[in-house]
């Protein structure tokens, strides 16, 4: 090319990752449109979500557990837990097995605000991931494999 930009693809819509991009941002924009008629970030709401899924069985969960779930660096992870903390929807009480960790629990008010968020998600990713049709479950083989993939999987 003249310009000197080369490429390996035709066009950018041949291209994974400006697919991934545009995909990324279409449905974290739909995430987050449904999050604000509950009064939670998207990130607000993986971290709450992450320790009801952690904790379903009254496991003892810890905040870098949560962290590792959920795929967001501990320091964004603490911040938010602080911030979820300070609005009563989550405590972080001592950890009963090491007197270094805090653990993580929903309070009543998060377990609430989770389970009238939960299926609000559910319903803007069916409606988000409709037009993959039959082929959604291959969609998500492929990206449990790209994330089970990525470093601390």
């Amino acid at each position: 090319m003249a310009d000197g930009f080369r490429s390996r693809f035709a066009t950018a819509r041949e291209s994974p990752g400006f697919l991934l991009w545009r995909v990324t941002h279409a449905w974290q924009r739909a995430v987050r449109d449904t999050l604000a008629e509950v009064d939670l970030t998207h990130v607000q709401f993986v971290l709450l979500a992450s320790l009801a899924w952690l904790g379903r069985a009254g496991a003892t969960v810890t905040q870098v557990e949560v962290a590792r779930h959920a795929g967001i660096d501990r320091m964004m992870t603490s911040q938010v837990v602080r911030g979820l903390e300070s609005r009563g929807l989550l405590q972080r009480p001592p950890h009963p097995d090491d007197r270094r960790a805090r653990a993580l629990a929903l309070t009543e008010a998060g377990r609430a605000r989770v389970a009238e968020a939960l299926p609000r998600v559910e319903a803007a990713d069916a409606a988000f991931f409709a037009p993959a049709g039959g082929d959604l479950p291959r969609l998500v083989e492929v990206l449990a494999r790209l994330a089970a993939a990525q470093p601390g999987e």
